[in-house]
């Protein structure tokens, strides 16, 4: 598919780029190879292909939640070196209001 250099221009100004007059023809035949590429991609048969969203398995990997104890030193010296503290609970700033 060969572009129009009014096509370039269009595509151009709508990626808001200045370009000199050799730029839009180099442009015009670059974006028309790709296009052709692509037209060449579409004729490709995939009727037996099934669909997918990725192209490599995509999994979470996940851990169970635990609770892990540390400690009593471990603890004292957390909640010592934080600026504020109450008990054994640690002072912060709101994040609501």
């Amino acid at each position: 598919m060969s572009l129009k250099p009014e096509e370039v221009e269009k595509i151009a100004e709508l990626a808001k780029l200045e370009l000199a007059d050799d730029e839009k023809e180099s442009f015009r035949e670059q974006i028309s190879s790709i296009l052709d590429y692509i037209g060449k991609l579409a004729e490709a048969d995939i009727s037996g292909a099934d669909p997918m969203s990725h192209s490599v398995p995509v999994l979470n990997v996940l851990r169970e939640d635990a609770v892990a104890a540390c400690s009593k030193e471990t603890r004292d010296a957390a909640v010592g070196a934080f600026p504020e503290s109450e008990s054994d609970m640690l002072k912060v700033k709101a994040i609501f209001s």
